[in-house]
Parts: structure tokens; C-alpha cells; sequence
């Protein structure tokens, strides 16, 4: 009998991505060469191991770390980073996680990181068999070190973990250093700060290839050479299925020479000149007022903030963002306040020949047509 015919799907919606790297919207999009590097690789047969030993070369060279490697995502970093604290390079220890027994499986971790980035990273932490064990301040969280035996502390740098930052993480250092455990730090959207973050001291450094570094998606992991190697190790245990493609690998070392081509200081005044625009165009807007905001944890790029006036606007926070969803072409933008009134607005993503389709569907947006 034939098969059915395949009826046509209907056309996927453009989007125009002013909320930053957001999962849900296809995080980045990769350079040419990135993408050719990819297709290539697509085509060939490789020692894999090979490819991520030279991944990860290359990333310790870029990062200054003794080693580095990489795995599925940053969500598979966290739990291999913390499955490898917990089973070392022991084979039996390996093959008995997720079974924690026996095993130091306590993660001591701040409240205020106990972030959502579409899964809660307490779970990533319960993945690998351990308990995140949330404390309210550094303090607290040396004292949880004390009562039993820790895998690690588990420290967050984003603009989604209140009061994360360099500061924050030094502090937590000084507790895992005490205690004599090592210090995980997940820095996900951070990758151009990589050197200083590796220069922090942290033990481990987790990074994402997919954000602004726009490899595909890729969790980066720098740091001792130990713990790396005790992460990888993970990838024959409970890291089966987030292990690293040949694709993926390939992708990461074409992103990483298109960095080493990049200007950061170009690339900063680039994005702020795209805010300024933006800025500019939406000035005068009824109802809403513009809020500038410096990237917290150093990015070297600012954040629009749209303040809506309800009664003044026509519309709220959480009506706008609705409309901006549904529309086509779908613009994204950042939700984390609209509870609060405000609709985010991050350009990194945006190309200069979008922003004035972006500003006029913000236009139309809140004027409802």
C-alpha cells in the first residue's frame, strides 16, 4: 500500500528575538562559518574523542582554564558537574548514580539561585541523585557545610539570581575553600567573561556555547583538569544521553575562532547603539516610560525596560507581551517583570536591519491595531 501523502505544514513564524537568548525562541543564531563548520562535520566520520579533546583544548586556551570540555547543555554541565564531585573517577561509583548511597550528595547552594531556566536547577542538581540544600546567605550556607559531608557548593551568576555577581561568588568561595569541597559555578549566559570567571577560582566554570558565543547548542565546562576529566567521565554513567555530537563539537571550535576575529569593545558599542535607536523610536510613547539598565553581571550591553502605565497605555505589561507573542512576525521579549509593569527588551539577538520593524510593532502593539 503507498504511503499517505504528507500534507504541507503550515510555514513557520519569523521572530524577531529582543529578549536576548531565550530557550524557547532558538536561543542564537550562528555565524556562516559556524554553520558550514557543522554541515561539514554532518558529512564526515570522526574520532570523537579526538574532537573533544581538541574542543577542549581550545577552550582552555580561550578561557585560561587547565582544562576544558564540553557536553550536551548547560543543564547537563550542572548535573555531570555535580555527579562528578560526588563519584571522582571511580567506575563503580559512576555506574551506581543516580543511587547516591554512600556517596557525599549534599549541595549546599543560595535561595536566591535557585534559578528557572525552563527546568528549576534543583533538579538538575536531584538528576545526578544529590540534594541541593538552599541556604539564605553565605553564612547560613557555611554552617549547612558543616552538619555533613558536601559534594560541592553550587554558586550562579545571572541576571535571573538576585544579588549574583562576582562578589557573591567569592564569598561562597571562601566557604567551599574552608570546608574543602569544590566551588560549581553556573555562568551560563557569561561566556564573555569567561577568563575572569576561570580567574575567580572557582573549580569548575559552566558556560553556553548556544548564547552569545552562538556555537549550537553546547554546554562549556572549564576549569580543573581533574574535576573536567571526572566530568566527562560522567558521559559513559548517568551523561549517556547528554553527551556532546560530532556536530555540536564542530560548531564550538568555529564559534571560538569567530570570537578570536571579534572586537569586544566593537561588539559593545554596536549593541549600544541599537538600544539608543530603539530608544529613540519609542520615545513620546503614551503610557510608557523607558528605563535604560547596564547588564548587572558586566556584559557590556544595557537592557530596554518598557514601564507601562495601564490606565495611560491602552495596555498592561502582560497584555503588550501577548500581543508581541501572537503577532507575525512574533517578537520576544524578556518577561521576567511583568508582574512588576515592565516589559524587557535585550537587542544582542536583533539585527540593525530589524530594529525599525521592531519599533514599529511595538507601536502597533500598544496601540492595539
Amino acid at each position: 500500500m503507498p504511503a499517505p501523502p504528507v500534507r504541507p505544514s503550515a510555514p513557520l513564524r519569523r521572530v524577531i528575538n529582543a529578549w536576548g537568548t531565550p530557550t524557547p525562541y532558538g536561543v542564537s543564531r550562528s555565524d556562516a562559518i559556524v554553520a558550514q563548520a557543522v554541515a561539514d562535520m554532518l558529512q564526515r566520520h570522526v574520532v570523537v574523542a579526538d574532537l573533544q579533546a581538541e574542543a577542549g583544548l581550545a577552550l582552555a586556551r580561550w578561557a585560561g582554564a587547565e582544562a576544558g570540555c564540553v557536553t550536551h547543555c548547560t543543564a547537563a554541565a550542572i548535573t555531570l558537574a555535580v555527579a562528578a564531585c560526588m563519584a571522582g573517577h571511580d567506575p563503580r561509583r559512576i555506574a551506581q548514580l543516580p543511587d547516591a548511597t554512600g556517596l557525599p550528595s549534599r549541595v549546599p547552594m543560595l535561595a536566591a539561585h535557585q534559578v528557572d531556566y525552563g527546568q528549576p536547577i534543583t533538579q538538575a542538581i536531584r538528576l545526578a541523585g544529590a540534594q541541593p540544600v538552599p541556604c539564605d546567605n553565605p553564612e547560613t550556607l557555611g554552617a549547612a557545610l558543616d552538619q555533613a559531608p558536601a559534594a560541592c557548593v553550587l554558586a550562579v551568576e545571572s541576571h535571573l539570581a538576585p544579588g549574583s555577581g562576582p562578589d557573591t561568588t567569592q564569598a561562597l568561595l571562601a566557604q567551599a575553600r574552608r570546608a574543602g569541597v569544590p566551588l560549581v559555578l553556573d555562568a551560563a549566559a557569561q561566556d564573555w567573561r569567561a577568563p575572569a570567571l576561570v580567574a575567580s577560582g572557582a573549580d569548575l566554570v559552566l558556560l553556553s556555547g548556544q548564547k552569545y558565543l552562538r556555537s549550537p547548542t553546547a554546554g562549556l565546562v572549564l576549569g580543573r583538569a581533574g574535576l573536567v576529566q571526572a566530568l566527562q567521565a560522567q558521559h559513559a554513567g548517568i551523561g549517556r544521553a547528554m553527551k556532546p555530537t560530532k556536530e555540536s563539537l564542530a560548531g564550538v571550535l568555529a564559534a571560538l575562532q569567530q570570537r578570536a576575529a571579534e572586537s569586544p569593545d566593537a561588539w559593545r558599542a554596536r549593541q549600544q547603539r541599537k538600544v539608543q535607536d530603539l530608544a529613540a523610536q519609542l520615545s513620546g510613547q503614551h503610557g510608557v516610560r523607558l528605563l535604560r539598565e547596564p547588564d548587572p553581571l558586566g556584559g557590556g550591553f544595557d537592557r530596554l525596560w518598557l514601564d507601562i502605565d495601564a490606565g495611560l497605555a491602552g495596555c498592561d505589561a502582560n497584555e503588550l507581551a501577548r500581543r508581541l507573542r501572537e503577532g507575525d512576525p512574533v517578537v520576544a521579549v524578556a518577561p521576567h517583570r511583568l508582574a512588576r509593569g515592565q516589559v524587557g527588551l535585550e537587542l544582542t539577538a536583533v539585527d540593525d536591519a530589524e530594529l525599525p520593524e521592531l519599533g514599529r510593532r511595538l507601536r502597533q502593539a500598544l496601540s492595539g491595531t
